[in-house]
């Protein structure tokens, strides 16, 4: 492995280690995909952690204050603010630029109408 790749020598992940997210059971994930355009399987996809989901779902959609949403996932503010930024750029780059959304666990990814995955370059 290469430093580039955001590990250390020993195949270890530099810094701390990710906390466990408390994510809602519930929650069914799903993939999106652009409706328009002529290709039927999109060349480039974005990945979407479950817990960029959850921050996305917890701050935009229930309007939650993020150190209620941080302790909900059980995380610190800091931390939510960054899944958070980085899942606000994902959704943009996505939306305008015309890229499917997968979601990492999506419980429907062998469904019919689910695209497959293709990991871009």
């Amino acid at each position: 492995m290469t430093p580039q790749e955001g590990r250390g020598c020993c195949g270890k992940r530099r810094g701390r280690p990710r906390i466990a997210r408390m994510i809602d059971d519930e929650e069914q994930f799903r993939c999106f995909a652009p409706l328009c355009g002529s290709q039927t399987v999109q060349e480039e996809q974005i990945l979407l952690l479950p817990e960029e989901l959850e921050v996305l779902r917890l701050v935009d959609l229930l309007g939650l204050e993020q150190e209620a949403a941080a302790t909900t996932i059980g995380i610190s503010r800091k931390t939510l603010w960054r899944d958070l930024h980085e899942a606000r750029r994902k959704v943009a780059d996505a939306l305008v630029n015309g890229k499917t959304i997968r979601v990492l666990g999506c419980l429907r990814q062998d469904a019919v109408n689910c695209p497959p995955y293709h990991q871009s370059e």
